[in-house]
């Protein structure tokens, strides 16, 4: 008994879904269906990226304490307690004692040093807030990945539900050729054979899809096992290709960590401003009234300013400061030559990637299909054997699957590129 044309043409029709089958379409709208949302949940309620910004809320309020003057100071000072030779013995009262003087003191800073106190604290608060940008940036980058990962544990899985689909119908044909004598039996014992391979594969993708899961759970602040919709698609790459040159300038404008380390080059520079100007003294003032019983008798006024000798020492504190900043700047171009050295290779990666995909999917799944579609037939009229027909299906499940990996692999590196860059592309 031949195979039917109808099973013949249903065979077909499934090697070409297969073939041309994006596994990476399914329609969901809950939180784990869409990038979007992922990072929207985590930029609102990942606990430490709240820390962060707490931290930076706090930085920018030490700038106003930091350019602030000292408190004064005020003094009482109660003279002849005992009022020897005067009536009424011992007394704390200020009209009841021989004299009582009281004095009010503020210490003013010279040299600008209020100014350059809060200059370094206006850098250590963009410092702070560099660095929650930069939380944000490493987060959103894993979240990124771990969103590409579960993806493509889930299309693979997809993938492989429909490679079984297709299996259990090449079984029925080597069944109905190994019933009318055509094949045999070892045919359908194959089939059997290769789909239990598969559904042992499956655990291990359910495996994988767990672990992403629970991966993308923690970047969310969530519990592992809370559950995620279907990953629905990956987004889309940029359609022109990435520019190095442009690409490296908004690295150096737009890096959270660069952005921090130019922070802390303007407060070392600030501080160095400041161990100039510790050559000038500080000058405190006060204003002295005197009392004698309940009236204030005479005022007094002061000026007192603190003399800066150790010459030795200032000296130091000027050199060390000078060597902070260059040890700052030098470290700025470290993190900035590492950063576009990084960003290079991943533009390589993503271009080669791209280059993949499209070889994929314009020549080798178009070939795979028509080889699987042409083992069939020669399947049908006894001209292949079945070990041919399962090679044939395995090649288009394998250029499925690179096609996939090729297509994960790029979503991870223009993750990896926008983390560098600072900024969506």
């Amino acid at each position: 008994m031949a195979t039917s044309p109808t099973r013949a043409a249903t065979l077909r029709r499934a090697a070409l879904a297969l073939a041309l089958a994006a596994p990476l379409a399914l329609p969901a709208a809950e939180l784990g269906a869409d990038l979007d949302g992922l990072l929207a949940h985590a930029r609102a309620r990942n606990p430490e990226l709240a820390a962060m910004r707490h931290e930076s809320e706090a930085a920018e309020q030490r700038v106003q304490p930091a350019g602030a003057l000292p408190d004064p100071v005020f003094r009482v000072e109660l003279m002849n307690v005992t009022n020897d030779g005067n009536p009424g013995g011992f007394n704390l009262l200020p009209s009841k004692v021989g004299e009582t003087q009281y004095t009010l003191m503020q210490m003013i800073p010279l040299g600008g040093k209020r100014e350059l106190r809060r200059g370094i604290a206006q850098a250590d608060a963009q410092q702070a807030h560099a660095r929650a940008d930069l939380a944000w940036t490493e987060l959103a980058t894993k979240i990124k990945t771990a969103y590409a990962q579960y993806l493509a544990a889930a299309g693979n899985q997809r993938l492989l539900d429909e490679v079984l689909g297709l299996m259990g119908q090449l079984e029925q044909l080597a069944q109905a050729r190994y019933a009318s004598g055509l094949v045999a039996q070892q045919d359908a014992i194959r089939a059997q054979l290769e789909q239990t391979a598969m559904r042992s594969e499956r655990l291990r993708l359910d495996n994988d899809r767990r672990q992403a899961r629970a991966r993308l759970n923690a970047l969310l602040g969530r519990a592992p096992g809370e559950p995620l919709a279907e990953p629905r698609a990956l987004r889309p790459l940029p359609a022109a290709a990435l520019d190095l040159g442009a690409l490296a300038l908004r690295v150096r404008a737009a890096n959270p960590a660069i952005q921090a380390e130019q922070a802390r080059i303007r407060s070392a520079e600030q501080a160095r401003d400041l161990a100039r100007s510790n050559r000038i003294p500080d000058l405190q003032v006060g204003i002295s009234p005197t009392q004698m019983g309940s009236r204030l008798t005479r005022w007094g006024l002061m000026f007192e300013i603190n003399i800066p000798l150790q010459r030795e020492t200032l000296r130091s504190m000027r050199a060390e400061s000078e060597a902070m900043l260059a040890a700052q700047r030098a470290r700025t171009d470290a993190v900035a030559t590492q950063l576009v050295g990084e960003l290079g290779e991943h533009l390589a990666a993503i271009d080669a990637a791209q280059r993949t995909e499209a070889l994929l999917t314009n020549q080798l799944l178009p070939q795979s299909e028509l080889a699987l579609r042409s083992a069939l037939a020669a399947y049908e009229n006894g001209k292949v054997d079945f070990a041919t027909l399962l090679d044939a299906q395995r090649q288009i499940r394998k250029a499925q699957q690179d096609r996939l990996k090729a297509q994960v692999e790029a979503q991870m590196r223009l993750a990896e590129i926008e983390r560098i860059v600072g900024g969506e592309l």
